[in-house]
């Protein structure tokens, strides 16, 4: 008989053991990260991709799980940010200081909840045309063709805006088209269009397939004088060089123009969870390095770099700890009220 109820005793002290233990896990509430990107054939997605990849296994003890959404681009991921259908976006650097301070495309339209996480790499612009139609070699000879400026409400198309405005061309001096990235590959090859604009970071993968295909396109360079002009409205370019090498059979250096892509949210977002987001991720970099070559320019001595917003206060908390300076103008304003 002792020996009959030792064993309910054990039994019973089991069965609450372990209804404890399924009441501990099942209290930690799942939370569902978006993190909104733009088409496919770019640089944004893979990336975004892999932000979620990154920081559902490096937080999901945690309850936190995240994946890359494919989008328009910039312009749409504001509007995504601001009715809370997603919760973080790559965003274009150009795009930044529009709707921050309710300018350009977002006039009359100002977004204050915008708040920063981190520069991310290096938006490389790509002004792609077929060789048979070139003449300077530069951007000029873009003038008068059928060209993309990529999806509408995108990053693409709103740079591509802000470029040509600079450059003095009007309403007709090009032939617009505004198709995704490999929509207008597609469109290059089949002749239908002239070029397009496909920024992004190095190597973005619908210029490896104009290249790849030998489609008789090339990468047209910037010069100096027209980087100046392109600067005239936003000052957010600056020169870069993409190698020779970085696309299949371009045995050059390529003179173009670069600027920011970077993390947005809204101020919303929970403190806690935007720092250690945040500090998953740059102590996780190397898993980010091995996902795409544009990655490796994510670094913590450049993630303050031409950010056009403040910081949300989650990710001013790390870089605080991590010992960086941050400039006045990326202090969260919450940190003062």
């Amino acid at each position: 008989m002792k020996h009959f109820l030792g064993i309910v005793v054990i039994g019973m002290l089991v069965l609450v053991s372990a209804c404890g233990g399924a009441g501990s896990s099942s209290s930690l509430k799942t939370q569902f990260l978006t993190i909104a990107t733009a088409s496919t054939g770019g640089t944004f997605y893979p990336i975004g991709i892999g932000l979620g990849q990154l920081w559902t296994e490096k937080l999901e003890d945690q309850g936190i799980k995240a994946t890359g959404q494919s989008s328009a681009g910039s312009v749409e991921n504001i509007d995504l940010l601001r009715n809370g259908e997603v919760q973080l976006a790559i965003l274009q650097g150009i795009v930044g200081p529009m709707a921050y301070e309710g300018i350009g495309e977002f006039e009359g339209n100002k977004y204050e909840d915008l708040r920063s996480i981190s520069m991310l790499w290096p938006n490389v612009e790509h002004f792609v045309l077929k060789e048979n139609t070139i003449k300077t070699g530069t951007i000029s000879d873009i003038e008068g063709k059928k060209y993309s400026i990529g999806a509408r409400a995108s990053g693409t198309e709103m740079s591509s805006n802000a470029i040509f405005a600079g450059l003095g061309y009007g309403e007709g001096d090009i032939k617009l088209d505004y198709l995704g990235f490999n929509e207008s590959a597609s469109s290059i090859k089949d002749g239908r269009l002239d070029g397009a604009a496909l920024p992004g970071g190095i190597p973005v993968s619908a210029v490896t397939d104009l290249y790849a295909s030998n489609s008789g396109t090339t990468i047209l360079e910037v010069t100096e004088e027209q980087l100046d002009l392109i600067n005239s409205k936003y000052e957010i370019f600056f020169p870069y060089e993409i190698p020779a090498g970085s696309y299949p059979g371009q045995d050059d250096p390529i003179q173009t123009i670069a600027q920011p892509n970077w993390l947005g949210l809204s101020k919303e977002l929970d403190e806690e969870l935007v720092y250690k987001l945040t500090k998953s991720l740059f102590e996780n970099l190397d898993y980010m390095y091995a996902i795409h070559e544009s990655a490796k320019e994510i670094k913590l001595e450049t993630a303050l770099d031409g950010l056009p917003a403040p910081l949300h206060v989650g990710a001013y908390k790390y870089f605080k700890e991590v010992g960086l300076e941050i400039p006045e103008n990326l202090i969260p304003p919450e940190v003062n009220e």
